[in-house]
């Protein structure tokens, strides 16, 4: 089964967005999203009325997901997912904090609750199941972004315990390449506890460096990707692209899309 999997931060509506703001924007997300025809979308800085506003321009897609404050509070990282192709058969959220389960915690100095969404999917035309875990790591604290990234593997590794089932995870990390979540996750350092996952960064199936993919409204490329996609090893990754396309003289997001292509084997 081959598949497209796509992370894209919308960025938050606010007015103080000038030309950009979400109003301006939002057909130009949704072009984004139609112009590749994933079969996943992890979204973050997606509130609930910027979801509605996408629901009607991405009609054969559906979205799971509730706000960091619980229910359909603020910050949502929604998960889009072609309904023709598949079925939703579990969700859930957790929150990366000391307690996981409990609405709108946070720990170790971030800055807002900091939540994980996830799926378990299965292909409408027997292509298997599989998990897509979507997140937003914490922008102000490291040692959030760290243990936040711990506890997901966590999870991910509990969950894949459980039935062996492949998982993707994507998302903005508000991490560099260098740093220890996605070193983490890359498998290349362990955490505290000894566990090292099996992920492989999608950008490796990349020539040459992938350059910034949050660009504050400016574009370009010169700098390192904060956006990513991991994959278990279950899937090869054959391709990965940065999205840099503008639309209408204006870009989608202050994020671009990260789109991969991916195979199960």
């Amino acid at each position: 089964m081959e598949m497209t999997v796509m992370t894209f931060n919308l960025r938050y509506a606010t007015d103080n967005d000038g030309d950009n703001r979400w109003a301006n924007r939002v057909s130009k997300a949704a072009d984004a999203v139609l112009d590749h025809r994933p079969l996943v979308v992890g979204t973050q800085e997606g509130y609930a009325a910027m979801l509605r506003d996408l629901e009607p321009l991405l009609s054969d897609y559906a979205w799971i997901g509730n706000g960091r404050f619980g229910e359909h509070e603020n910050e949502h990282c929604a998960i889009f997912y072609d309904r023709r192709m598949l079925e939703l058969k579990r969700q859930g959220q957790f929150w990366l904090s000391e307690t996981p389960d409990a609405v709108a915690s946070k720990s170790w100095g971030s800055m807002f609750p900091r939540i994980c969404t996830w799926a378990l999917f299965s292909h409408r035309d027997g292509g298997g199941s599989f998990y897509v875990y979507n997140t937003h790591l914490d922008h102000h604290s490291a040692e959030a972004r760290s243990r936040g990234c711990a506890v997901l593997w966590e999870r991910v590794r509990r969950q894949r315990s459980e039935n062996g089932l492949p998982a993707l995870i994507v998302g903005d990390f508000n991490s560099t390449p260098g740093d220890w979540p996605i070193r983490f996750l890359r498998g290349e350092i362990a955490g505290e506890d000894g566990a090292r996952p099996e992920l492989t960064d999608a950008y490796l199936a990349m020539d040459g460096r992938p350059g910034r993919t949050a660009h504050s409204f400016r574009g370009g490329d010169d700098g390192e990707p904060i956006d990513y996609i991991f994959a278990t090893p279950e899937f090869l990754i054959e391709s990965v692209l940065v999205d840099r396309s503008e639309r209408d003289g204006g870009y989608p997001s202050d994020h671009y899309p990260v789109v991969a292509r991916l195979k199960r084997i």
